[in-house]
């Protein structure tokens, strides 16, 4: 059975988990189907930009399968897995495009840190999010104990993942967990019409911003003012007079059609 769907139409690529009747859970099957979807839409060229989503109307992902992990001995370790093959955050961090997560349904604990592996979400009215950890039993190993935290500041997070309780879409667009809410028909559309937008820019100059933006996030202010100068002074130089003119024009173009 194809776990991990994917649909290429121009520079956009459509990743679909797909597994609803299990609320898309991450079999290790599954993880291992989009470690190479990803792989695969990396190398592409054609590819500038991707959406990843799952199946149904009920699930982006319910995250780790349950029932898998509690038949098979040793299974637990995939809660720890670090190669990308295994562990679905790592798979998706792997791709230097921007990946937008169209969260169509719950995304519970491993499905919460696998929406949190996406550079942008946008959320159907339907959404979910929940961190089950403490339900479970099972400390989180691919990054939602230091992601959520930094992303809806520490007292959200806590009351979030100490207590288990549901999040809503609307109150995760408040809280800025995700960049906004559209009706369940328009969440596909919404996503793609973004990616289209991104993948217009040019495609190396958009994989190094990216880059710059996430190396970043993860040092303390003064390292990444630092590290964005260094960057930037490197880049810059590189970049002749007549292609900032001939880039103006077309921007100046495209924010007359907006």
């Amino acid at each position: 059975m194809t776990l991990v769907l994917v649909e290429i139409v121009d520079a956009v690529a459509t990743v679909t988990l797909n597994r609803p009747e299990a609320m898309n859970a991450l079999s290790k099957a599954l993880r291992r189907q989009l470690y190479e979807a990803m792989i695969a839409l990396d190398a592409d060229e054609s590819v500038r930009a991707v959406v990843l989503t799952g199946a149904g109307e009920r699930a982006f992902t319910a995250g780790l399968d349950l029932k898998e992990l509690g038949s098979e001995p040793g299974a637990l370790g995939s809660a720890n897995a670090e190669g990308a093959d295994e562990n679905p955050v790592k798979a998706i961090e792997l791709c230097r495009k921007p990946v937008i997560g169209a969260i169509n349904g719950v995304a519970i604990t491993g499905g919460f840190e696998v929406a949190l592996a996406c550079d942008i979400l946008l959320a159907s009215e339907n959404a979910r999010f929940a961190d089950t950890h403490a339900r479970v039993g099972v400390m989180p190993g691919w990054g939602l104990s230091q992601k959520l935290s930094r992303l809806i500041g520490i007292a959200r997070a806590k009351e979030l993942s100490l207590s288990g309780n549901f999040l809503d879409a609307k109150t995760a667009e408040r809280w800025g967990l995700v960049n906004r809410v559209v009706p369940a028909v328009e969440l596909l559309p919404a996503a793609r019409t973004l990616a289209a937008d991104i993948a217009s820019a040019d495609a190396a100059f958009i994989s190094d911003y990216k880059r710059l933006i996430d190396d970043g996030f993860a040092l303390p202010f003064g390292d990444a003012m630092v590290l964005e100068h260094q960057r930037s002074s490197a880049a810059n130089r590189a970049v002749t007079p007549e292609a900032v003119e001939a880039r103006r024009a077309a921007v100046q173009a495209r924010g007359r059609m907006q």
